[in-house]
């Protein structure tokens, strides 16, 4: 009998997009299992809990079939896959940029654990320009991010920010004014 093939998609998925989405639909037609692998442990300072993270991607995968699984993970990576019986990790490219760290994290993870392997999805062309940390960063400044993310993460975005939940995830767009005159203000 063939051993079912399950590949473990890691990531801060803060939140998850379009482009998560996309790869993840494309692996299924390659593997058996994803697991959608939510990382407690993040240097990221995330815009929301690991439980809300977790709960956006089930919510947001809900409906994309059997074979897609949602927890989260704490820990080395490497332990990880091995505990959940896989020995390949689902990594994303969206440009050349990508390359290089995710290049050097997969060897990392080669010495670690050898059996492990990493296998590469290029990401779609039209999620090329995306990324979470983008849409935070329109959606705090009240940019339309209609499209780009499941609907269940705009809903989330749009409360977040709403309430004035913004933590030092959301990157800020605005230029600083200090030197500047801004329209109708005197320059002190």
């Amino acid at each position: 009998m063939e051993q079912e093939r399950t590949a473990i998609y890691p990531g801060t998925f803060d939140p998850l997009t379009n482009g998560h989405v996309s790869l993840i639909s494309r692996a299924k037609e390659i593997f058996d299992q994803i697991v959608v692998a939510v990382a407690a442990e993040t240097p990221k300072h995330p815009l929301f809990t690991l439980e809300e993270r977790v709960q956006l991607a089930r919510e947001a995968l809900e409906d994309s079939g059997p074979g897609i699984v949602v927890e989260p993970f704490d820990g080395l990576l490497v332990d990880y896959v091995a505990q959940r019986g896989s020995r390949i990790l689902l990594r994303g490219l969206r440009a050349v940029s990508d390359f290089e760290y995710e290049f050097q994290l997969a060897l990392m993870n080669r010495k670690l654990r050898r059996e492990i392997q990493t296998v590469f999805l290029m990401t779609d062309y039209q999620w090329l320009y995306i990324s979470s940390t983008i849409i935070k960063a329109a959606a705090s400044l009240g940019g339309d991010i209609h499209g780009l993310v499941p609907a269940c993460v705009e809903r989330s975005l749009q409360k977040k920010y709403a309430k004035g939940d913004v933590r030092r995830a959301t990157p800020c767009l605005v230029p600083s004014t200090e030197g500047f005159a801004l329209p109708g203000k005197k320059h002190a």
